[in-house]
């Protein structure tokens, strides 16, 4: 029987993450979509978290791609660091069996145990609720993508030893990459 397999991604990864997210990314009108990109310039960068960045491997093959990265929340007191979900793709031949949100919980369940304490995302609300994502607006967090309502959307991860103090509150400062998606 051929299982599910979640991992942080590898050195050996590169090239197989980059066929999953432009096969699930793929448009008629784009030659190579900006979320490729994204991701190769994300690695460059301190808000790379090489643990969360997770693929999901099946049959040997990587299927399903969920990044996580350093975001920095500005509020009156300075800055908070938080992180950012996307992109999540998951191969055209493997969507609609669970893989895009088995490889979201693993990253949110190395997340939690990194004690991280908030994650915002901009994406189709009907499936990030079911990880708990709410409005971001409705929490107090503005970013470029706040006028667009339900798809800007945060979690606040279950406390961790860490602890866990409040939550910040503020405009939602994204790495330069983020910038040309």
């Amino acid at each position: 029987m051929t299982t599910l397999r979640l991992r942080p991604e590898g050195p050996a990864d590169t090239g197989p993450v980059r066929r999953v997210l432009a096969a699930a990314f793929a448009r008629p009108d784009v030659l190579a979509p900006p979320e490729v990109g994204l991701v190769d310039e994300l690695r460059d960068t301190d808000a790379w978290i090489p643990e969360l960045a997770m693929v999901a491997e099946y049959g040997g093959e990587v299927v399903g791609y969920a990044l996580f990265t350093r975001v920095r929340i500005h509020h009156d007191g300075g800055t908070a660091p938080v992180l950012a979900l996307g992109p999540v793709a998951v191969a055209p031949h493997r969507q609609r069996v669970g893989h895009g949100t088995a490889v979201v919980q693993a990253g949110l369940d190395a997340a939690t145990e990194l004690g991280e304490r908030l994650v915002v995302v901009l994406g189709d609300p009907a499936f990030y609720r079911r990880f708990g994502f709410t409005r971001a607006d409705r929490m107090g967090l503005t970013s470029p993508w706040s006028g667009l309502g339900d798809p800007w959307q945060a979690l606040v991860l279950p406390p961790s030893t860490s602890g866990d103090g409040p939550v910040p509150r503020g405009e939602v400062l994204f790495p330069p990459p983020w910038s040309r998606v």
